[in-house]
């Protein structure tokens, strides 16, 4: 099974690239004549257009493609193509120029900088943020499951769907400016309007997790009310456990499961940004950049963000069966 997964993740991600591209190249505008990003003279326009083959789609994709898989940077090493740049380079009395073997291409947004220094420079901040905000929304969530089983339709599981409800419905805009009002202007506690972790990683990591301590808190709850009423639980209460080993190793284990499988995708998501947090509390992570690079048209970005955001939810995905496989043999 998990060979197979681990073929079919090419395939998946060239399906991905190609709906991409097409969506990317449909948007409309021009990148390079932006007022509001990058305009240079028209001969350096048609230049740019011949070097990256931005005149025509089916060019454009076999060369990115080239590029992001690696192809171009073996046949330039194999032919001997990067050894004659390197001592050219040398000869000159330049640094080596630095190719990586992925190559997103440049920004056409962002002057002298590429789509690998971009990603490489806000990736982490995203995945920081991400696994932070996954971290909280696991203990909320499986905390407010858990009580809300122990007795179905009591106060404590009403609220808790309350809250559920809550945190799914309300805008993430919503809680982060009531998070800034109450914690940064009123109190003064936290700082705002910085990135300066780890201080300024809790109220952003709070706010992307409620949504999902939400659904981590419903299908809690729902596995927990299952697990509590079958066979085996009953058994170990007979066999005089205690309480809370009954509910937190007997029933958890197998209601955790759902669970899991909703973090793989969660977790990539998560990790991947999020637009609205990001501009709220001025997270320097890839969804501003994502958002920036579609309303500039910026294809080398665009496809950038996407192509990561694609493999790490497939490898997410991937981790979480095997993680599934592990919790549960009744998977394999």
């Amino acid at each position: 099974m998990i060979a197979r997964r681990l073929l079919l993740l090419p395939v998946t991600l060239l399906a991905i690239f190609a709906i991409a591209i097409t969506l990317a190249w449909a948007l409309p505008g021009n990148p390079l004549e932006n007022p509001e990003g990058r305009q240079p003279p028209p001969e350096v326009q048609a230049a740019m257009k011949a070097q990256y083959n931005l005149d025509n789609f089916w060019r454009f994709s076999g060369s990115y493609l080239e590029s992001v898989t690696g192809v171009r940077y073996a046949r330039d090493a194999s032919s001997g193509v990067l050894a004659a740049q390197r001592e050219a380079a040398r000869a000159a009395g330049l640094p080596p120029p630095k190719r990586p073997i992925f190559d997103f291409g440049p920004s056409l947004q962002y002057r002298d900088q590429r789509v690998n220094e971009i990603i490489f420079d806000a990736l982490p901040v995203s995945i920081t943020l991400g696994l932070f905000a996954i971290v909280i929304a696991l203990g909320i969530g499986l905390c407010a499951g858990v009580l809300g089983a122990l007795r179905p339709g009591g106060v404590l599981d009403t609220l808790t769907l309350a809250v559920s409800l809550v945190g799914i419905s309300v805008p993430s805009f919503v809680v982060g400016t009531g998070l800034l009002l109450v914690f940064c202007v009123w109190l003064g506690a936290l700082p705002v309007g910085v990135w300066n972790p780890p201080s300024s990683l809790l109220l952003p990591a709070l706010t992307l997790s409620l949504p999902y301590a939400a659904y981590i808190a419903r299908l809690t709850r729902m596995g927990m009310i299952e697990a509590l009423d079958s066979d085996y639980v009953r058994t170990a209460r007979a066999k005089g456990a205690p309480a809370w080993r009954v509910c937190l190793v007997h029933a958890l284990k197998n209601a955790f499961l759902p669970v899991l499988q909703y973090l793989g995708p969660a977790t990539a998501m998560a990790m991947t940004g999020s637009f609205v947090v990001e501009v709220v509390f001025a997270v320097p992570g890839l969804g501003q950049h994502f958002v920036n690079a579609v309303q500039n048209k910026d294809l080398f970005l665009l496809l950038g963000v996407v192509l990561t955001f694609s493999t790490m939810l497939v490898l997410m995905n991937l981790v979480v069966d095997v993680l599934s496989m592990w919790v549960d043999p009744r998977v394999r």
